[in-house]
């Protein structure tokens, strides 16, 4: 589509680096809207999204680049290069999870009430950034006739030039929003801290790993010829936020007969 949107003395200015800094400001915004009935000073939010930024673009980072080493040992310096695309989600959020969590303890703060109310504006910022994604060309999908299958044609472009593919990109971002409206709507219902983002990641995970049937992109290793790194590491996640919900739902609802 667009790699590039526009060149301003001599400088360009990336469509991806710009969809994933508006999904940035975004998830910002929202969480701290989020954040004000529960008196979590929105200065309190944006300090955690520093910690939550850095953590996710060295995670998100490293982990594209150990799947896709090969492309990078002959140009080192490319792989300080993310404005040109080349971040794995579930690698900026293990990294994100584990060191959150650290900030927020030494700040004294609620952990999962935290979680919960800074999941819907994550998932929203996720789908802004997928739009980067759509316009880099990166995250491409497989080859396909679908109606609604889409054709780069920029040579910028991440993805293959003059084939009709799975917008991958438009899928993920169309899940991002559902999730974004279900994660809003379990807020004003939740039971128990923890609820709305432990369903966050679970359903991410589940949405992630349908879609990357459709990528036609190269992932790294793939496990039993079908399931990629992704998947392997959404399918745990998913399993592992389904025990914890199952844990944490247990003192509301009671021990089981």
């Amino acid at each position: 589509m667009h790699p590039t949107l526009f060149h301003i003395f001599g400088v360009k200015l990336y469509s991806y680096g710009l969809f994933v800094a508006l999904g940035f400001m975004t998830a910002v915004w929202v969480s701290q809207k989020n954040a004000k009935p529960h008196g979590i000073s929105p200065q309190t939010i944006t300090d955690i999204f520093f910690v939550i930024l850095m953590s996710a673009l060295i995670g998100a980072r490293l982990l594209y680049i150990v799947v896709n080493f090969e492309s990078y040992q002959s140009n080192l310096l490319g792989i300080f290069k993310i404005w040109e695309g080349g971040l794995v989600f579930f690698g900026g959020f293990l990294a994100a999870v584990i060191v959150t969590p650290v900030y927020v303890g030494m700040k004294h703060l609620a952990v999962w009430k935290l979680a919960d109310i800074i999941s819907p504006g994550i998932a929203l910022g996720h789908a802004l950034g997928r739009i980067g994604c759509f316009f880099a060309g990166c995250c491409y999908g497989k080859a396909c006739s679908l109606p609604f299958a889409i054709k780069f044609t920029n040579p910028e472009s991440l993805a293959p030039i003059g084939i009709y593919l799975h917008p991958t990109q438009i899928y993920a971002v169309i899940s991002n929003l559902v999730l974004f409206f279900i994660l809003m709507a379990l807020q004003k219902r939740k039971k128990f801290d923890g609820m709305v983002f432990l369903c966050y990641i679970m359903l991410y995970s589940l949405f992630r790993s349908i879609i990357e049937f459709f990528r036609g992109d190269f992932r790294g290793v793939f496990f039993f010829d079908w399931i990629s790194l992704s998947q392997g590491i959404g399918l745990i996640v998913s399993l592992i936020a389904f025990i914890l919900l199952i844990k944490l739902s247990r003192p509301f609802y009671g021990p089981s007969k």
